[in-house]
């Protein structure tokens, strides 16, 4: 039977030990796969980085239709049960199946349009993650639903280590471009067969049309708006791979690579843990509210020294990490700092939405951002990637007033209350930026730059939060006081 979580179930220790476990199974496996990318990229070349990204534009896209929305569908649903989770199983396989099918056929096409007959096999390949999927997305809304996120750690990290040994042996045996591929696809299948182990769920030999479209007339708005939102994002990476070069799409995606890294760990822990902690309070408005007011500013308050201080010591670090040959990405690096620094926003806005079952709400945000966004990008491409890459900026700044217009009526928190909770941070953010930034002109070794750099960051920022008394330094101080005290106790009782 599926384990229902209660609004009881939904405590501040709860959503906190959850989400300390995402936080550890996304930094564990991002710093992984963050070393190694760096090896990868210092034994292949950005023509290589380049091929691969290409061909993740269709992968991705075609990854949405994985979840079809009906993974968020269960763990929003409050009665979702056995009969639920085992229909949107089987629906998932069969829909991954046609997809690589048409993806295997469509290989040849895709390869004929850039040019690049080898890229069929690659394609195809590559595109084993998305039939790898349709098996771990149920068991993923499995977990999530009810917030037992220590199971994510064990299979995340143990995918992740073993697609590095992979793909940093097979790059040193001279593979190559497959050295990525084959890093990608291992991930996904040790990743799913260890989730598959350690969650107690099984698919059960029934299937019912009628929860299929009760949960589908939920999940078919969030599937339009997650292949919008994917459409959107991948379609500068074709124009840039196709009307430039791949070797512009390479330094465009690496320059991206060092801001999302750290991004995706703390909004990924954030965002899946925030959206069934909301759904089980959904009907208490005002504590949704609480909610993502203490998600947007907690999560600002962390993101924008690390992206901040990122942007300013962006040319010593790619030096230092990527060698000099990656140094044209550190433009575009800065440029992702300052735009993913304002992801938490989208986040909590948008789970807010969907936990108080607005899909359709969600829906026509998607459609309004990306009706903004395309006719920015249409007029940005003709002067260049790095006006492509600016346009982000003013697209950032759209989207976050966009998403956040709902909640001013729903939660009374519009995006002014918003940006006053989030600018202590910000402005601390920045001075601290301001103050580290001329060591880089110091013409010391680039180890010794960044060292000083960050230690006396780190120390502009706590010192300057403890002063300004800011309210998120002080909430994570206690909540992380909270959380320590009972195991000091308890070794002290030991003792």
């Amino acid at each position: 039977m599926i384990k229902i979580v209660s609004s009881q179930d939904i405590n501040s220790g709860k959503v906190l030990n959850n989400l300390l476990w995402r936080f550890l199974e996304r930094c564990g496996a991002q710093l992984v796969a963050f070393i190694v990318s760096v090896v990868l990229a210092r034994i292949l070349f950005p023509a290589d980085y380049g091929t691969v990204a290409l061909i993740t534009v269709f992968t991705a896209i075609l990854q949405v239709f994985v979840d079809s929305g009906l993974g968020t569908a269960l763990i929003q649903k409050k009665d979702a049960d056995n009969l639920d989770f085992s229909t949107v199983f089987f629906t998932n396989i069969a829909v991954c199946f046609v997809l690589y099918v048409m993806i295997c056929a469509a290989a040849p096409l895709i390869s004929g349009f850039y040019g690049k007959p080898e890229m069929t096999p690659l394609i195809r390949v590559l595109s084993l993650t998305v039939l790898i999927s349709g098996v771990k997305n149920v068991q993923q809304a499995y977990v999530s639903r009810n917030m037992l996120f220590k199971r994510f750690f064990f299979s995340t990290l143990g995918g992740t280590v073993t697609a590095a040994v992979a793909g940093i042996a097979m790059a040193y045996s001279g593979c190559g471009v497959w050295a990525l591929v084959a890093q990608q696809v291992i991930n996904t299948a040790i990743d799913t067969l260890i989730l598959w182990i350690t969650v107690r769920w099984r698919p059960e030999r029934k299937f019912s049309f009628e929860r299929l479209q009760d949960l589908f007339s939920y999940g078919w708005k969030l599937l339009l708006s997650a292949l919008l939102d994917t459409i959107y994002g991948d379609i500068r990476q074709l124009i840039i791979g196709k009307k430039y070069s791949s070797v512009d799409l390479a330094y465009y995606n690496q320059g991206e690579k060092f801001p999302k890294f750290i991004v995706s760990n703390i909004n990924t822990s954030i965002d899946s843990v925030l959206l069934p902690a909301m759904s089980g309070v959904q009907e208490q408005r005002e504590q949704v509210r609480n909610m993502t007011r203490r998600s947007i500013q907690v999560s600002i308050y962390i993101m924008a020294p690390l992206m901040m201080g990122l942007c300013f010591i962006a040319e010593p670090l790619v030096r230092l990490v990527l060698t000099e040959k990656w140094i044209f990405c550190v433009p575009f690096l800065r440029i992702s700092c300052i735009t993913y620094m304002f992801w938490p926003i989208h986040t909590a806005n948008l789970n807010a939405i969907k936990a108080l079952g607005r899909s359709d709400l969600f829906l026509r945000l998607e459609v309004i951002k990306k009706a903004v966004g395309m006719t920015v990008l249409l007029v940005s491409m003709w002067f260049g990637v790095m006006a492509m890459a600016y346009s982000l900026l003013l697209t950032s700044v759209s989207s976050q007033i966009i998403n956040s217009w709902p909640n001013r009526k729903l939660l009374g928190y519009g995006y002014l209350e918003q940006l006053k909770d989030i600018l202590p941070g910000i402005a601390l953010a920045v001075f601290m930026g301001v103050c580290v930034y001329p060591f880089c002109r110091l013409g010391l070794p680039d180890a010794v730059t960044l060292g000083i750099q960050v230690i006396l960051g780190a120390a502009i920022y706590l010192l300057g939060s403890k002063l300004m008394h800011v309210e998120a330094f002080q909430y994570l101080h206690g909540m992380i006081e909270m959380y320590i005290r009972p195991i000091c106790n308890k070794r002290a009782r030991k003792k």
